[in-house]
């Protein structure tokens, strides 16, 4: 291998020491990138990872030379980003065995294959509401709520960490509240004091009523919720998933503001026991407080 400097040639002699392959079967970063297709920026980003190392790094001008045996690896990193995968997740997929790394693959394409639905649906929503063309008619209700004394859990959080914050966060408050030897009171439900989605976080927060005294814990706070009237809408299980949940909002939203009363912060009102409902099952009240 030509051009090879002294210190690399050292290398080599001691090869049998440090595991190095025989300087005829190492290429320069310039060759392996022509050879497995991949730019020398992202070579020096996977480098950088530790998702593909050189083999070799001179220490007195920093060239890195490659081993013919990290071609695979490299042409398997190279489809897995067609893929769109995550560099993280290509980090996990190359450690496994190669039947647990088929089972990884298939599992982060079928998240992308339910990524692409739920936009798909999305496109579906924006087309209806950009060309007015309806959709589903939801009833709007109006309802006296009176103060609540309610455990909560406050956090602030992008759209894809939601599903798993709510649920979690209702296990532990009906712990909590269990654990204290008192009962729930009414339907827990979840405030939105902000957007949430994957640009803005929230923040949501999670509460359930409850009467009697306990203490707060950890991230766990008591306080009071104020009598107020809320207009609502009820939907079903299916339409709890986004974005069919969207034109619910839209609905109560509306009438709020036809009707010229100030919003204040929505919230998802879940009545029922989520795990026995079919999906045509009433499931949720999507609600918002209003002032005259």
């Amino acid at each position: 291998m030509l051009g090879l400097d002294l210190v690399l040639r050292a290398a080599f002699i001691l090869e049998g020491m440090n595991g190095l392959p025989p300087a005829s079967e190492l290429m320069t970063i310039g060759v392996f990138a022509k050879r497995t297709r991949l730019s020398l920026k992202a070579l020096r980003l996977y480098d950088a990872m530790g998702l593909l190392p050189p083999v070799f790094v001179n220490p007195e001008n920093g060239y890195r030379y490659y081993a013919q045996t990290q071609l695979e690896q490299a042409k398997l990193i190279g489809l897995l980003r067609q893929l769109e995968m995550p560099l993280e997740h290509i980090q996990d997929v190359l450690v496994l065995a190669p039947h647990d790394a088929v089972q990884a693959i298939a599992c982060y394409w079928h998240g992308v294959e339910a990524d692409v639905q739920a936009k798909r649906k999305l496109v579906r929503f924006l087309k209806s509401h950009l060309e007015d063309t309806g959709g589903i008619m939801f009833t709007v209700q109006l309802r006296d709520v009176a103060e609540q004394k309610v455990l909560s859990i406050e956090k602030r959080m992008y759209a894809p960490e939601l599903p798993a914050f709510i649920e979690d966060s209702m296990t532990r408050l009906y712990a909590h509240i269990a654990a204290s030897g008192l009962q729930p009171e009414g339907a827990p439900f979840v405030i939105y004091h902000g957007e949430v989605n994957v640009d803005s976080e929230g923040p949501v927060e999670v509460c359930v009523a409850f009467t009697g005294n306990l203490e707060p814990k950890d991230d766990i706070r008591v306080r009071f919720e104020a009598a107020h009237k809320e207009a609502y809408t009820r939907i079903s299980k299916a339409q709890v998933a986004f974005p069919e949940i969207l034109s619910a909002y839209d609905a109560v939203g509306c009438y709020i503001k036809e009707k010229g009363k100030q919003m204040g912060a929505p919230r998802e009102v879940y009545f029922a026991e989520w795990d026995k409902l079919a999906d045509d099952e009433p499931a949720c009240d999507i609600a918002f407080p209003y002032t005259d």
